[in-house]
Order: C-alpha cells, then sequence, then structure tokens
C-alpha cells in the first residue's frame, strides 16, 4: 500500500521525456533501477522532477511535482508501440501515471550540476524544501549536520556522487574548499562498529584520501552532544586549512573559530531579516 508521505524525485534530461511528463502524465522508471535504488521506499504516492541544465530555465533545479494515479510494470514496446523493435523492445518498467503536473511557486534549485538518480523523501520535505540538499531524508543525524552547517552557511552538497577509478562512493556531505575537499560523514555508532564496515570504511576512505578528500566521520554522541564544541569547530578548522570554504566568492571564506557563537547567532538573524 502506498504511504502517503512519501516522494519520489525522479530526474528528466531530454525534451521527449518531458513532453510525455507534461502532455501524457507518465514515466518511466525500469524495473532493475527501481529495485536498486527505490524498493525500500517504494511505491511513491508523490512525484517531482529534477530537470538538467538542457531544460531547466533557471538553473539545474525541480520545477514541476504532481500526484501518482497509479504504477503498473509495462514492457518498453506497450510504452512505445511505433518504436521500431530493438534489444530494448523486451524492457520491463515501472510505469507511473499522475495527476496534470504543478509548477512550483519557486523552484528547488541546485547550487551547482549535481549527479543525481533518484532523490527519495517525504512530502513535507519536498514542499518545504529551498534547495536540492533540504530534501534528502536518510537519516536523522545527517538532518541535525544539516541543520548546523545552513544556520551557519557552510555550502556543502549532501549525497554527493563521487567516482574514484571505477568505484562510486556515495558522500554523505561534500564540502568544496578553494584547495581540497571535505568528506563529512555521520556515522551511526551501531552499523559502522561492526567489524566489515569498519574494514569497508578504511578501503573507502583511503581511496577518497588518494583522490584529494579529507573524510571527517562523527559519531551519534558527537553529533547529538558534542555539536557545538567539537564538530562545528573541526569542520570549520579543515575548511580553514583547505584554504576557505569556495562558495563562488571572489574570495574563499574562511571563518574565526574564536567567534563561533556569534556568527551562528548573526546568521540566524540574517535569515529572520529575509523573511
Amino acid at each position: 500500500m502506498p504511504n502517503k508521505r512519501e516522494a519520489l524525485i525522479a530526474i528528466i534530461n531530454n525534451e521527449q521525456d518531458f513532453k510525455l511528463a507534461h502532455d501524457r502524465h507518465w514515466y518511466r522508471i525500469p524495473v532493475a533501477s527501481a529495485n536498486k535504488w527505490l524498493l525500500k521506499r517504494w511505491p511513491p504516492t508523490w512525484i517531482a522532477f529534477y530537470h538538467t541544465k538542457a531544460l531547466a530555465p533557471l538553473a539545474y533545479g525541480i520545477y514541476h511535482h504532481a500526484r501518482v494515479l497509479d504504477i503498473r510494470r509495462m514492457y518498453r514496446w506497450q510504452l512505445f508501440p511505433n518504436e521500431p523493435r530493438n534489444n530494448k523492445s523486451g524492457r520491463l518498467y515501472h510505469q507511473i501515471l499522475f495527476e496534470p503536473l504543478q509548477a512550483f511557486p519557486k523552484p528547488i534549485l541546485s547550487r551547482r550540476w549535481r549527479r543525481i538518480v533518484f532523490i527519495q523523501t517525504t512530502m513535507e520535505k519536498l514542499f518545504s524544501a529551498v534547495e536540492i540538499n533540504d530534501l534528502y531524508d536518510d537519516s536523522p543525524l545527517e538532518d541535525r549536520l544539516w541543520a548546523e552547517l545552513k544556520r551557519r552557511r557552510i555550502a556543502a552538497e549532501r549525497q554527493e556522487f563521487v567516482k574514484v577509478k571505477s568505484q562510486d562512493y556515495a558522500l554523505d556531505f561534500a564540502v568544496y574548499c578553494r584547495e581540497g575537499q571535505l568528506d563529512l560523514e555521520t556515522d551511526g555508532d551501531t552499523y559502522h562498529t561492526q567489524r566489515k564496515h569498519v574494514a569497508s570504511d578504511n578501503v573507502r576512505d583511503n581511496s577518497l584520501g588518494t583522490a584529494g578528500w579529507l573524510v571527517l566521520r562523527f559519531s551519534t554522541t558527537q553529533i547529538r552532544e558534542r555539536m557545538a564544541d567539537y564538530c562545528v569547530p573541526a569542520i570549520l578548522d579543515n575548511i580553514n586549512r583547505l584554504g576557505g570554504l569556495d562558495d563562488a566568492r571572489h574570495v574563499p571564506r574562511r571563518f574565526d573559530l574564536n567567534t563561533l557563537d556569534d556568527m551562528a547567532q548573526l546568521s540566524l538573524f540574517d535569515d529572520l531579516d529575509k523573511d
């Protein structure tokens, strides 16, 4: 039974697929892809679409959403009966049928190009998000760290995919600095203390380190109880060591660790003034 809170962000990167979504109100996902990426939170009740630069009028972002009406399993030849038969004709898809697309009052934009496959989120996050990173719904620990990064205006990309040689890695948070990159990981105590995960984390961190990423790992206790006195200072100290935050400013942004409370309070009041 569909969960009324589940929402799916899917990608549209060409005119043909957008026309199908806009005019005929359906979208397709290969069943194999759904089994790989979506099975734990399937099916969705809402769908929204991330447009690449080829379609986005302003920037990469999410411009439309719709309520899902039905999901059917269909072969490609059934979806495209006028397409000449080929080796793709027998592929099986989920055909997602939905109500007419509705435009968001303000699009949910991305600060930079993102390699996005799917984003599984909630209805609440979908309709309250200001930017792409607000949508992710993977863990309460990530949400807590994300709220703190936003409060201090530290630009980060959630669930950033990075390829090192032939291996893909999903970073909890990627922070881009003038002289390097930070990978911020929120490690749930139970999962990451298991021996097999410790070993895989070691290989992962070494691979990312070789590719120029500095990995910082924060435990459940550190995020819940030591955000202000440990997590934030560690992040800001390493941003400074890597030349400052590279967030499209002419001068890289550095942080004064002696005024952390003042900086957070100023950011909070600045946000209130803009409302």
